[in-house]
C-alpha cells in the first residue's frame, strides 16, 4: 500500500471514530433490561418527553421530512417559556433556544400517518420545554412501558426494517408475550454515519402481566 493510499485510509478511520464518538456521546432514551435473548431484549422504558409530528406519504420519504421539521425545533424555531418582566416602554420577548439532540429518532404508523419522535434531554419537563414555533410540532408526556426490541446495524431500507420486524413479531409469540399496537422504527444515529456502524432497533410494546389475584379466606 502506497503512502498517499495508506494517509487516506487512516484519515477515513479518524473521520469514522470521530463520528462514532459524537454519536455515542449524545443523551439516549433511558430503559432497564429485563431479559437478553442474543439480538432479542424485554424492556422497561423510564417516563420521558417527546416532540412529535406526523406525516403522510411512504414509509422511506415520511423519515425525513419529519426529521427536518423538528430539527429545526431543537435548532432554534422555538420559545422559550421562561419568565421575563415587562419594562416600559419597551416589551421583551422570550427567546428561541437550542435544544440537545438526543437518541433514538422514533417513527411508527397511526392510522394513515407516521408519527416521527425525537427524545427530549431529561433536563427538560413539559413546562420548561421551548414550545415550537411550526404547529405541526406538538410537546408530549410518555409514560413508563414495556417494550420487546431487537437492535441491528445497516442500511434504513424498508425491506431490511421489514425483516428483522418479523423476526421479533415470531420472538415475542415464541415468548407468549402479547404486543399492543404498532411498531416503533428507532433509528440512534444521523444520516452520514457509516451504514456499518450505525444502530437500529424496532420496538414492539407488551402488555403488562396481569398478577393472580389473592383468593380470599374461606367462610367458616
Amino acid at each position: 500500500m502506497t503512502r498517499p493510499v495508506l494517509a487516506s485510509v487512516v484519515l477515513l478511520l479518524i473521520g469514522i471514530l470521530t463520528i462514532a464518538g459524537d454519536a455515542m456521546s449524545v443523551e439516549k432514551l433511558a430503559y432497564r433490561t429485563i431479559e437478553q435473548d442474543g439480538r432479542f431484549e424485554l424492556r422497561v422504558i423510564e417516563p420521558h418527553l417527546v416532540a412529535e409530528t406526523f406525516v403522510e406519504g411512504d414509509f422511506d420519504d415520511v423519515g425525513n421530512e419529519g426529521f427536518r421539521r423538528l430539527v429545526d425545533y431543537i435548532g432554534g424555531a422555538n420559545r422559550t417559556q421562561a419568565r421575563i418582566s415587562m419594562t416600559a416602554p419597551v416589551v421583551q420577548e422570550p427567546a428561541s433556544e437550542e435544544i440537545a439532540m438526543t437518541a433514538p429518532v422514533a417513527q411508527e404508523k397511526v392510522g394513515d400517518r407516521y408519527r416521527i419522535t425525537f427524545v427530549m434531554p431529561s433536563e427538560y419537563t413539559l413546562e420548561s420545554l421551548p414550545q415550537p414555533t411550526d404547529a405541526r410540532i406538538r410537546l408530549r408526556a410518555e409514560p413508563e412501558r414495556r417494550v420487546a426490541a431487537i437492535r441491528y446495524s445497516g442500511c434504513w431500507s424498508r425491506a431490511r426494517y421489514e425483516d428483522h420486524e418479523r423476526s421479533l413479531h415470531g420472538w415475542v409469540r415464541q415468548r407468549g408475550l402479547e404486543s399492543i399496537g404498532e411498531p416503533v422504527w428507532a433509528r440512534y444515529d444521523p444520516p452520514f454515519m457509516p451504514w456499518f456502524l450505525r444502530r437500529n432497533e424496532i420496538l414492539i410494546e407488551i402488555r403488562e402481566p396481569v398478577s393472580p389475584t389473592p383468593k380470599g379466606r374461606p367462610d367458616r
